[in-house]
């Protein structure tokens, strides 16, 4: 597998990191982006807050458009990952309840 923590990706996580509104990261990811790869995350975020909610895998396909197998890796990234999904999950669900 490939190294992921580099100088460069470092640099570029910081640049995100930095960005202060929703019309700067639209800017930004429109840029460095394809729209497919925009939306692909976009879905595959979606996916992972329905999981968290508890939602099952044929709701979730149908809802957001998207194959079992990558529910499936959405799920086991929620469940056995780095805690990526988990924190941006709880920070959206808590900025949503503020």
């Amino acid at each position: 597998m490939k190294e992921i923590r580099t100088e460069s990706v470092d640099r570029l996580f910081k640049v995100i990191s930095g960005l202060s509104s929703v019309e700067e990261c639209y800017s930004f990811f429109q840029d460095v982006c394809t729209v497919n790869e925009i939306l692909d995350m976009a879905q595959r975020f979606d996916t992972a807050v329905m999981l968290y909610e508890g939602e099952n895998y044929i709701k979730v396909a149908k809802k957001v458009g998207i194959s079992t197998a990558t529910i499936s890796r959405v799920n086991k990234c929620l469940q056995n990952g780095n805690g990526g999904y988990r924190v941006a999950i709880e920070k959206l669900k808590a900025e949503e309840n503020a």
